[in-house]
């Protein structure tokens, strides 16, 4: 990460620009980064065909390739993400039985 570079929080999710996707990365369909199993609410970005995922084994990749795209969900202000690839964590929580992804 370059001293300019900047994370991004958007609810339980983290985003940190990388310098390339990994190579072997594999396209994953759709949008949508996390998925609230509770609310039904997504982190997602808005409009098709200016961003891609991809999975490198349990990682998540996002691949912005137009100038911008919009990351929405339904509690959280909405955030513009500027062209570039990004690697993507969900939160997770500890609980004296376990470490678990946190959903909303």
């Amino acid at each position: 990460m370059t001293p300019t570079s900047f994370l991004y929080r958007h609810g339980d999710v983290l985003i940190a620009p990388v310098a390339a996707l990994p190579t072997g990365a594999v396209p994953r369909p759709g949008l949508v980064l996390a998925h609230g199993e509770h609310t039904g609410h997504s982190h997602r970005i808005r409009e098709t065909g200016t961003a891609s995922l991809y999975v490198y084994g349990k990682d998540l990749y996002l691949l912005i390739s137009a100038p911008t795209a919009t990351l929405v969900h339904e509690e959280h202000r909405a955030i513009e993400l500027p062209v570039g690839v990004y690697r993507v964590w969900q939160q997770r929580e500890y609980t004296p039985s376990a470490i678990r992804t946190v959903i909303d």
